[in-house]
């Protein structure tokens, strides 16, 4: 009996499945240093500038790399890249980079934790999520970490309670971004999909950083050795290797699935940032990402109860 074709489908399956292992991989650990990889380049680099010259390095290396494998861009790819660019990178990014000059970067991680929160309210309105009482009670019990990190702190009138209050915002924008884009007809190919939203959101950054006198306020030649390392991170791991998998997972992951790495991210950067940057471990922090973690298991078993499903990609 002739098997070959089953040994081609297995063998056909493999790179696929090691290719979710290091998506995955990027998101969760990758992604997670980059908070302290941000608070690093803002310590010398206006925030907005920082992010702004990150994603337009780390957009134009892609869509160079889209366009030797044959990718042109068409118009309805500018424009969800604009859409997507505003809320990803402009919103969701822009917001994080400037609140990491007033919030620990183990902090932000964990308030980042809250958009899988988002996606799942959002998605549900929509009609692409299902809430079962297993995800239901993990976004609760992720909402309860949130909570124990932001305690009172919201209401305090300072740069810190203002930068908590950014940071979620940012999230709920990068959440909204998540739902959209299965709607949004941007590039199937995943690099070339990765590379025209941040080119985008590049832009809009640097138009804010030359608005908001950043780019006048900078003293390049007071920029740090660490600063500048910490840029070159951010643009060739943060957004080229980890967004480029983000993107791929997104178009065969359930969104909420994906969003799991907002519950690891923080494991990464609170300690990291203990490790590397002598941030406090405090009980509070111990106490909310115990919390995040058991937000993922739960988050995890409801989407099994659900069935695994993908957005609908309208994307060419």
């Amino acid at each position: 009996m002739d098997n070959s074709p089953t040994t081609t489908l297995a063998e056909a399956t493999k790179p696929a499945r090691l290719w979710m292992l290091l998506s995955f991989l990027a998101i969760y650990v990758v992604w997670g240093s980059t908070y302290l990889a941000i608070r690093i380049t803002v310590e010398t680099i206006p925030p907005l500038v920082t992010a702004g010259i990150r994603h337009t390095a780390a957009g134009l290396i892609l869509l160079a790399w889209a366009w030797a494998k044959g990718y042109r861009p068409r118009v309805e790819h500018w424009k969800a890249g604009l859409v997507l660019g505003a809320l990803f990178f402009l919103i969701g990014h822009g917001t994080l980079h400037w609140a990491e000059q007033y919030v620990p970067s183990g902090l932000a991680a964990l308030l980042i934790a809250s958009e899988p929160l988002w996606i799942l309210a959002i998605g549900s309105a929509l009609g692409d999520e299902q809430i079962n009482w297993r995800n239901g009670l993990g976004l609760l019990l992720g909402l309860f970490g949130v909570g124990i990190l932001t305690g009172t702190d919201l209401t305090v009138r300072s740069s810190f309670g203002i930068g908590i209050i950014v940071v979620l915002i940012g999230a709920a924008s990068w959440a909204v971004g998540v739902c959209v884009s299965p709607r949004l007809r941007l590039p199937r190919e995943p690099v070339a999909r990765a590379a025209v939203p941040l080119l985008c959101g590049a832009m809009m950054l640097l138009v804010a950083a030359l608005m908001s006198g950043e780019f006048v306020a900078v003293q390049w030649h007071a920029v740090s050795a660490r600063s500048i390392l910490g840029l070159l991170y951010l643009i060739f791991f943060g957004s080229v290797v980890a967004f480029t998998a983000y993107t791929w997972l997104l178009q065969h992951i359930a969104p909420t699935l994906v969003s799991t790495h907002t519950f690891v991210n923080p494991v990464v950067a609170v300690l990291l940032g203990w490790l590397l940057a002598g941030e406090a471990l405090t009980l509070r922090l111990v106490m909310a990402t115990i919390a995040i973690l058991g937000a993922i298991v739960l988050i995890r078993k409801g989407d099994q109860q659900n069935g695994k499903h993908a957005y609908a990609d309208q994307s060419d």
